[in-house]
């Protein structure tokens, strides 16, 4: 079976590869830390942007900082494993920046999907000015209602306290 989770380093020698050239490269990136409905849902949509989906996923000491020290509940490796099973999912890799800024300057996607919990004004100025050097396309996408890693865990954790 082929690896679809590919290390960081190999992007820019995986950007080059006949495995994408010539191919819509959507990108999107997050910290999945628990997969639901609503990350299935705008995963599936994300692919139907393009040819192959790549979604770079956050690592654990950038979740941590991102999210707080609870956080994540998965292991980045194990994160990645869940996501790449996805049939919607062509290949993940894992970055461990704040910002989805070099994996971007890297594989020079075509589209960029974004869920609905932002917009072109709070995407990162960062994150922004890399997708326009790389003519880029951005795609807001809508959030599925009621579908949160965070009400996830707190549904649970009032669950633990009954």
């Amino acid at each position: 079976m082929l690896n679809r989770v590919i290390p960081f380093d190999n992007l820019s020698d995986f950007a080059s590869s006949d495995e994408v050239l010539g191919k819509r490269i959507v990108l999107t990136n997050g910290c999945f830390d628990l997969l639901h409905a609503g990350h299935v849902d705008y995963l599936e949509r994300a692919r139907a942007l393009g040819d192959a989906l790549i979604v770079a996923i956050n690592s654990d000491r950038s979740v941590r900082e991102l999210k707080g020290p609870t956080r994540p509940i998965n292991h980045e490796e194990n994160r990645a494993r869940v996501i790449s099973a996805l049939r919607c999912v062509d290949y993940v890799t894992v970055f461990d920046s704040l910002r989805v800024t070099k994996v971007i300057e890297l594989l020079r996607p075509a589209m960029y999907a974004k869920g609905g919990d932002y917009t072109l004004e709070t995407l990162d100025a960062g994150e922004r000015e890399a997708m326009i050097a790389c003519g880029t396309e951005i795609c807001i996408l809508p959030l599925v209602p009621g579908q949160s890693t965070t009400q996830t865990i707190a549904r649970a954790s009032r669950s633990s306290e009954l």
